[in-house]
């Protein structure tokens, strides 16, 4: 079975930086993409990032365009999104999702991503 596990979540301040992993168990597949979506209480789901099978497209949702970066380590089968100048308004529980698929591309829908993770808490204080 496929799983995706995130880490790396935690409490820090204003202007900070945190860098997430999200490793992945079991069958998959290098030709898969990789997405983080975000959640705060009382909203929806919320598209991050992305990043196709090959690493070389990328996506990112507005509220973090040039602050956060999305790289993929296959043979550690593991994504990261590195989180710089962090804000108050990106706490959330952040979830790492894989799109299956042959030479996936990386999408903004979280309705095209199969598996996910539990979530990893991101708290940024003022």
């Amino acid at each position: 079975q496929v799983q995706p596990v995130e880490s790396g979540g935690g409490l820090v301040q204003a202007g900070d930086s945190l860098r997430l992993s999200c490793t992945v168990s079991g069958r998959t597949s290098s030709r898969w993409a990789m997405g983080w979506f975000r959640q705060a209480p009382g909203n929806e789901r919320e598209f991050v990032a992305a990043i196709s099978w090959s690493g070389t497209y990328t996506l990112y949702g507005n509220p973090v365009k040039g602050r956060f970066t999305i790289s993929r380590d296959d043979a550690e089968k593991t994504t990261y999104l590195q989180m710089n100048s962090l804000t108050p308004e990106d706490t959330g529980v952040y979830y790492c999702a894989s799109r299956s698929g042959r030479f996936a591309q990386a999408s903004t829908d979280r309705y095209e991503y199969d598996f996910w993770g539990q979530g990893t808490q991101v708290t940024v204080s003022s």
